[in-house]
């Protein structure tokens, strides 16, 4: 009996893990719809999202094309499409929805961000809990 049930408990574990994984970042209709074209065009697997240390509030997403996976990218897939998280992006990201906006002002990606404690005016930058920490324990080490 104890064979049976920890072979469930495992799988639901399994189960749990992947659940957890896919919610690193999910992808509206209209985003994964530009991705998949961007990837077509560009005959690239993968787009990757990072985030890099610039803009009034400290970080800003970027958007680049890859051909591999690196060793510790957060590969998420949703709606057709592969998105690699580069590790250091990843606690700035987990749980952000990606959304794509095109109408007569903007062609431009959505990034709706749970993590976001504060964005400069022009949406280009963002602030999360650990970014704004690392800012003032930086600010105390000068």
């Amino acid at each position: 009996m104890a064979a049976p049930s920890s072979r469930i408990l495992a799988s639901a574990a399994e189960k749990v893990g992947t659940a957890a994984r896919r919610q690193a970042l999910t992808l509206t209709e209209a985003a994964a719809a530009r991705i998949r074209h961007l990837l077509q065009r560009r005959q690239r697997p993968f787009l990757k999202l990072g985030v890099k240390a610039r803009g009034c509030n400290g970080l800003s997403y970027t958007l680049n094309y890859a051909d591999e996976k690196g060793k510790f990218d957060e590969l998420v897939e949703d709606k057709g499409v592969k998105i690699l998280i580069d590790p250091k992006a990843l606690m700035h990201v987990i749980g952000t929805k990606m959304d794509f906006v095109d109408d007569k002002l903007r062609s431009e990606f959505i990034f709706i961000n749970p993590n976001s404690k504060g964005q400069c005016g022009c949406g280009e930058s963002f602030m999360t809990t650990s970014s704004a920490e690392a800012a003032k324990h930086d600010g105390n080490s000068r």
